[in-house]
């Protein structure tokens, strides 16, 4: 059925616009007046428009849904309805992308739709948490509080996220650094050396004819480097697209020296704090781990949950499952026992939550303050190679022009 965009003014003479599917223009108006709008201007909606959805979802980032969730619960609470909030959250938002989406989603509503079957309509951009988390806030009365609990969730996970790429900006800044010196000194410093000290005609210290050698074969043939280097990271890149290469990748990345106990302890604070989530607003254990299974990065901790999934049949424990993996830590599924113990399962998981994100920052920290001298340390070592090379065969030289 062909969309008609539309720009129209509503009972309280608000100018609104939007899109809505009918058979043709004819009916397009009929349905608008169903809907108490005064049509200004009715027309189809190009091909384009249709085509660059995909496009706005890619533009909207997960702060434009923190953000739009936050404000949402806000203006709910203030008392207006939600055709109302989405409306001034629309006129609000200063990147048209995610305007446009919210522009679709108020229509939906306008419509009859529920809002969770609107941001259900917007996927990837709303994800199947999200989704969920709103169906049962709808279900239960509270969607004004499960908005709150979402966006602080969303927040909590950014912030997650920030600490994991902030403590790896500054080692990675000190290490394209240091590789673009040690490049820079092997293609155009030391050469120039090279041709002098081959004009002079002298034999060079075997160092220095060793550091000679290395940088003829980076600059002759640093292309295959090139193509080496732009093979692998292609080939990686395409299995990475597999369900066989992120398994492949995630398990290494668990097993790696200090980097495997990052990766460990982000994917396990990120299960707790998701699953914590989905059930303190009422979603089914079932369902809740089935959602947990979709949003979780790390596949082997993935594949692990849809196990667990299948064997919980009753829904009332989750512990034994997730033991018989051997992927989970004892003390994450004793925390979890004793709350299903307990019935105080949602508090367990936001503890086991809160341990893990205090362990990744501590292992950050220890992996950061590691890395950093042992990067110094080695461009010391490489800078310091080439140098005393150089100065070797300058010594040698001077040394004979003495004699």
């Amino acid at each position: 059925m062909p969309n008609f965009q539309y720009k129209a003014k509503n009972r309280t003479g608000e100018l609104i616009t939007g899109m809505v599917a009918a058979g043709d223009r004819r009916l397009a108006l009929a349905e608008l007046g169903r809907l108490g709008y005064f049509p200004l201007a009715v027309a189809a909606a190009a091909e384009k428009e249709t085509t660059r959805k995909s496009g706005w979802r890619r533009s909207a980032t997960r702060r434009d849904v923190q953000m739009f969730t936050q404000q949402l619960s806000t203006l709910l609470r203030s008392g207006m309805s939600l055709s109302q909030a989405l409306g001034v959250l629309e006129r609000r938002t200063q990147k048209q992308s995610f305007a446009k989406v919210l522009g679709e989603i108020r229509n939906d509503i306008v419509q009859g739709d529920t809002l969770s079957g609107a941001l259900g309509k917007q996927r990837p951009l709303f994800s199947d948490f999200h989704v969920n988390l709103v169906r049962a806030g709808e279900a239960s009365g509270a969607l004004e509080d499960v908005l709150a609990r979402l966006a602080k969730h969303y927040e909590e996970a950014g912030e997650l996220q920030d600490k994991v790429v902030g403590a790896l900006i500054y080692p990675l800044i000190i290490g394209v650094v240091g590789l673009g010196t040690i490049i820079f000194f092997m293609m155009v410093m030391v050469p120039k050396f090279a041709t002098m000290f081959r004009e002079m005609g002298r034999a060079m210290p075997l160092p220095t004819q060793i550091l000679i050698g290395i940088s003829d074969v980076v600059t002759k043939f640093w292309w295959a480097a090139v193509i080496v280097i732009g093979v692998t990271v292609l080939v990686s890149w395409q299995r990475s697209k597999t369900v066989e290469g992120r398994l492949f990748f995630d398990r290494l990345r668990m097993r790696l020296p200090l980097l495997g106990s990052i990766a460990k302890a982000r994917a396990f604070a990120q299960f707790a704090r998701t699953l914590a989530t989905l059930l303190e607003n009422g979603v089914p254990v079932l369902t809740a781990l089935e959602i947990v299974e979709q949003t979780m990065t790390n596949k082997v901790i993935a594949g692990e949950l849809h196990e667990a999934r299948v064997q919980v049949t009753d829904g009332t424990s989750i512990s034994q499952p997730l033991a018989k993996g051997k992927v989970f830590p004892p003390l994450l599924l004793d925390m979890l026992a004793v709350g299903e113990e307990s019935g105080e399962v949602v508090p367990a998981l936001n503890n086991i939550a809160t341990m893990y994100e205090q362990d990744l920052a501590q292992r950050l920290r220890v992996f950061t303050t590691l890395l950093e001298p042992l990067i110094i340390l080695f461009m010391a070592l490489v800078v310091g190679s080439v140098v005393l090379s150089i100065l070797l065969a300058v010594f040698d030289i001077t040394s004979g022009i003495g004699k």
